[in-house]
């Protein structure tokens, strides 16, 4: 074969020409026709997936409008629940607070120095019981001085009587002696001299009982230097140490002695809404007492009384409740919920999520037979932050929204739906 007809292979390194350059590269024929067929079939190929992703989009983008569009043209869902009327006992759950039944600040009735003090705060104690001791120095003179004015009132009596006797007895044979003997001035003298010893004696009587009865004031006031318990109970606060000066009196400025609290029973003050104060001012109304660290569940009583009117500020009533508390586990000055039995009433009862509070006062909203919402105004018999009892403005059977939108008015059309979690949420909501 002719060696210029001589077929080379691309991928044989040729061999070096003379002065040791490399000739330039040769490629077999038909080479760049091939690569521009390879071109052509990866544009193509690109040009497929971009239509292919183009019409991809442009369906998804159809569908999302349409959906829109629907989405749109279809009335808003809404859940409702239907409005029921309460059955059974209505209850009634209201804060309150625990006070001792008796609960006294003790101060001192006489002035001296606290010589020691016997019971100190958490001891219980019994009526009468002392407390402390006051050393009273200046009481005790004033008592000894009275003693002794006492006494020389007394000796004073007994100097006119002596007296009296004498002054008697001359008046006497003075007026028994015969006409002549004496004068008549001589005998109204001594009568003088008598009456004058009789008011004499009649002074010192009476400087006597006056004397006496500084003696009893100033004897009954060394009771007080033993400072007692007034009832039994818990010394709940001491503010005397040992050596400290006490004055007599409850003035503003004048130190007390402790505080003792009778919790054996126990009261429960709860201050109800007026619109409550009807069922509650009744005695006998039951109530359980839940005390938030006790694990035995409540403690059940009953109202024991009533203020009998509403306070003018806080539109409240006062409620008292006794609780026996023998175990004095229970102290004044605690947190604790009252529920209260309340007699059933005629009250429509919806869920608080229903309702809508306005400047105006409370609404619900109502879906009628139509599907259109309406806005009705009510009256709340009360509230326990569950369920709210509705006195007027709804009626039993109708079908109340629950956790309406802001966007939806008063006769647009809505779609029904019931609550996705089968009960309503514990709110309510404000327009």
């Amino acid at each position: 074969m002719d060696a210029s007809h001589e077929i080379l292979d691309p991928y044989v390194e040729p061999p070096e020409e003379a002065g040791g350059q490399t000739p330039a590269t040769r490629f077999a024929r038909g080479t760049g026709r091939n690569l521009g067929r390879v071109a052509i079939i990866v544009a193509v190929a690109l040009l497929a997936g971009f239509l292919f992703v183009y019409y991809q989009r442009s369906v998804a983008t159809s569908r999302l409008a349409e959906a829109t569009r629907l989405s749109a043209a279809e009335p808003p869902r809404v859940e409702t629940v239907v409005a029921k009327r309460a059955s059974g006992a209505e209850s009634l759950v209201l804060p309150g607070a625990t006070a001792a039944w008796d609960e006294a600040t003790i101060y001192a009735r006489v002035n001296g120095y606290v010589a020691r003090w016997q019971v100190d705060i958490g001891e219980m104690v019994k009526a009468g019981q002392t407390l402390a001791t006051i050393y009273t120095p200046d009481l005790d003179a004033e008592l000894v001085a009275a003693k002794a004015k006492l006494n020389a009132s007394i000796a004073q009596v007994a100097v006119n009587q002596a007296k009296v006797n004498f002054a008697t007895t001359s008046y006497e044979r003075w007026r028994d002696s015969p006409k002549g003997v004496v004068s008549d001035q001589e005998r109204e003298d001594k009568q003088a001299a008598k009456a004058a010893a009789d008011a004499e004696l009649t002074a010192a009587h009476a400087q006597v009982a006056l004397q006496q009865a500084d003696v009893d004031r100033l004897t009954a006031l060394t009771e007080f230097k033993q400072v007692r318990a007034p009832f039994d109970g818990a010394v709940v606060e001491r503010q005397i140490n040992t050596g400290d000066l006490v004055t007599a009196g409850s003035t503003a400025n004048t130190k007390w002695l402790y505080r003792v609290a009778q919790d054996d029973p126990l009261r429960v003050f709860v201050s109800a809404p007026q619109n409550t104060a009807l069922e509650l001012m009744e005695r006998g109304v039951e109530a359980d007492v839940f005390f938030n660290d006790r694990t035995d569940g409540p403690i059940k009583g009953t109202v024991s009384r009533t203020a009998g009117t509403i306070d003018p500020r806080s539109r409240t009533l006062r409620v008292e409740i006794d609780l026996a508390n023998p175990d004095h586990k229970l102290v004044p000055g605690m947190y604790v919920r009252v529920e209260f039995k309340l007699r059933s009433r005629a009250h429509v009862e919806v869920p608080a999520a229903a309702l809508l509070f306005r400047a105006d006062g409370q609404y619900v909203a109502v879906v009628d037979k139509y599907s259109a919402v309406e806005f009705r105004k009510v009256t709340i018999a009360h509230d326990d932050g569950t369920s709210v009892a509705i006195e007027s403005g709804l009626a039993e059977g109708d079908q109340v929204v629950l956790n309406i939108s802001s966007q939806i008015g008063a006769g647009q059309t809505v779609k029904v739906q019931a609550p996705a979690s089968g009960k309503a949420e514990k709110t309510a909501i404000a327009r």
